[in-house]
């Protein structure tokens, strides 16, 4: 169902934990049509409860915050408060920041350079039931999709054994088809460090103590099947 643009100011909630930043952003957004700023979060959590105070229609969200970064927030706010839309600002684009907060159910995701323009159309977007992208996102979504390779591990939230998100699944999958940290690295396009942190987040999840132990987990909880015989 579309929107009728003009009819009702969109009303918005402001998450980032920049004071600073998400003064300016409240400021700029005040000053855009269509769109009434209803409350501001300095993280994940107060973003969650302020949505379950004052219900709106979309909240503006960045993703690095303390106690409750922007995609525990977004899978928070989707889950429990579903008639809220959730729009990622921030000022990272790579995959490891994008793919996780999409798949937590961000319907939009602009980078901060966007102007206000920008922001009115991706949040009338996702109020119309559309995708808000930047297009810079919607082509690295387009270069993704076209490149070789199998789908990426992305089990909905309640599947995910011991807590493990969705890229830390990937990359236990990845480890349990023998790949090396430089090899994965390549696979999900991101640094050799990045990929350390997820294998030691997710051995600190699972108990693990190496790659022996992470490959028989991955075929215990079933991310993995045995080939066909």
């Amino acid at each position: 169902m579309t929107r009728e643009v003009g009819k009702k100011p969109a009303r918005v909630v402001v998450a980032d934990d920049q004071t600073v930043v998400r003064e300016g952003i409240v400021m700029l957004l005040g000053l855009l049509p269509g769109i009434e700023v209803v409350g501001a979060a300095g993280d994940g959590d107060e973003a969650v409860q302020l949505v379950a105070e004052l219900a709106p229609d979309v909240v503006l969200m960045d993703l690095r915050m303390p106690r409750c970064d922007g995609v525990e927030a977004t899978r928070r706010i989707r889950a429990e408060h579903p008639g809220t839309q959730v729009v990622i600002l921030t000022t990272f684009a790579d995959d490891d920041s994008l793919f996780p907060a999409l798949r937590a159910g961000a319907r939009g995701y602009l980078t901060k350079d966007a102007g206000g323009d920008e922001i009115v159309r991706a949040v009338e977007s996702v109020l119309s039931g559309e995708a808000g992208l930047a297009p810079s996102i919607q082509r690295r979504l387009l270069e993704r999709l076209s490149e070789p390779g199998p789908e990426p591990w992305a089990p909905p939230v309640d599947q995910a054994p011991d807590g493990l998100t969705a890229r830390e699944g990937e990359v236990l999958v990845l480890i349990a088809e023998g790949l090396n940290n430089q090899e994965i690295a390549r696979r999900l396009h991101v640094s050799t460090a990045t990929v350390k942190t997820h294998i030691n987040n997710l051995f600190a999840k699972t108990g693990l103590k190496d790659r022996a132990q992470a490959v028989r987990y991955a075929y215990a909880k079933g991310l993995v099947r045995p080939p066909a015989k």
